[in-house]
């Protein structure tokens, strides 16, 4: 018998997860989309954005909420050394629960206070306070994370149009 060997893609190398899908794709934008309508002034959103971690590799999480940023468009960042409030992950098929939270523990140990896993197969996310003390969130719920004060309609995320 042959073993064979997944290839990564340039994208998977370079930001050390996997290629988005259109369900991630869509989930991505719904959640960027709900989250600047009811609090563009509160928190800067910032999607796939480079986090310069002390325990290397840096991170790409799919979104990060930030505090509002002072933004300079003469002077532009590349990756950002100032860690989120809130780290939002949307999980791929091929991602295991082992990795998502082998990463939400680097993120804690960052500074990072609350992070979201997203489940696009069972239109949940749950938000983690800490490794272990999470809060699930299904149907038609509302999210709520304790940390940054959001509070989310799942509807708005997992809506299909």
């Amino acid at each position: 018998m042959e073993a064979t060997v997944e290839q990564l893609s340039d994208y998977e190398r370079e930001r050390g997860k996997p290629m988005p899908t259109l369900n991630h794709s869509i989930i991505q934008g719904n959640l960027i989309f709900a989250l600047h309508l009811h609090y563009r002034t509160t928190f800067t959103l910032l999607p796939e954005i480079n986090l310069t971690m002390r325990e290397r590799p840096d991170a790409v999480p799919d979104i990060a909420i930030y505090p509002k940023l002072q933004i300079d468009f003469l002077h532009d960042v590349t990756s950002m050394t100032q860690m989120p409030l809130t780290v939002i992950e949307i999980v791929s098929p091929s991602q295991s629960n082992d990795d998502i939270l082998a990463k939400f523990e680097r993120y804690f140990r960052a500074g990072v206070q609350s992070c979201w896993l997203v489940l696009p197969s069972f239109k949940a996310i749950s938000v983690y306070s800490a490794i272990g003390k999470y809060q699930f969130f299904t149907d038609d719920t509302t999210l709520t994370d304790p940390v940054t004060g959001i509070e989310l309609p799942l509807n708005d995320i997992f809506a299909e149009g």
